[in-house]
């Protein structure tokens, strides 16, 4: 199975020459550092940074450009920092054509659930319930089950939504999947993972119709 750096591999496949592309906190903050050189993408990230690059090296850090999830950040050559009030203009306005998002869980529906865990202290919303609403392409970047072991692909959310059937697609470390109208469609599998595995530690609908291959990366 994936770790991170895997499903943050996998996930740059999907990013395409010209897009803008907003990245949620956690694993999708490193898909900026495995993007095909040879394509040229604007990283948006809602606290107000168009331009973003890869993290940066040890000892090489400035405290004073972070990300969303308060992350030392680099800019590209041409970035831009503007006001949140910009920011979410932009994304409300539908100017971004790519949305990483992470999540606790999501649904056979395409439903997400991101941001507070009943009881437990969390940071809040953020961003995400604009880019959900606002998004036309979102992919989320999750582990495919919780510490105990249980499924974090449900046919219903337990958690709170931060959005209703918005996700396209699902990278976990042990798959991808693509949300259809009949459920989690099964496009590759993570190397050394069986169907039968992924079958097992999937709650909601599984449809498997076809072979299917490995990932690549």
């Amino acid at each position: 199975m994936l770790d991170k750096i895997g499903i943050a591999k996998r996930i740059a496949q999907e990013v395409k020459d010209g897009y803008y592309v907003n990245l949620g906190i956690g694993i999708p903050t490193l898909v900026a550092n495995y993007v095909r050189a040879d394509i040229e993408v604007e990283f948006q990230s809602e606290n107000g940074v168009l331009g973003m690059g890869p993290f940066p090296f040890d000892g090489e850090e400035d405290a004073d450009i972070i990300n969303a999830g308060k992350q030392t950040i680099t800019t590209l050559a041409g970035a831009s920092f503007f006001d949140s009030a910009t920011s979410f203009a932009m994304i409300r306005g539908q100017h971004v054509d790519l949305t990483i998002l992470g999540a606790m869980e999501v649904s056979e529906q395409g439903d997400i659930a991101n941001w507070k865990i009943p009881g437990k202290m969390v940071k809040g919303m953020g961003g995400a319930m604009d880019l959900v609403a606002s998004a036309q392409n979102i992919i989320v970047a999750m582990m495919h089950t919780n510490k105990v072991g249980e499924s974090k692909l449900l046919k219903r959310c337990s958690l709170p939504l931060t959005g209703v059937g918005c996700v396209k697609k699902i990278v976990t470390n042990l798959a991808v999947l693509e949300i259809t109208a009949h459920g989690f469609k099964l496009l590759e599998r993570a190397p050394g993972v069986s169907v039968n595995e992924i079958r097992n530690a999937t709650a909601g609908q599984l449809i498997v119709d076809r072979e299917i291959p490995e990932m690549s990366l």
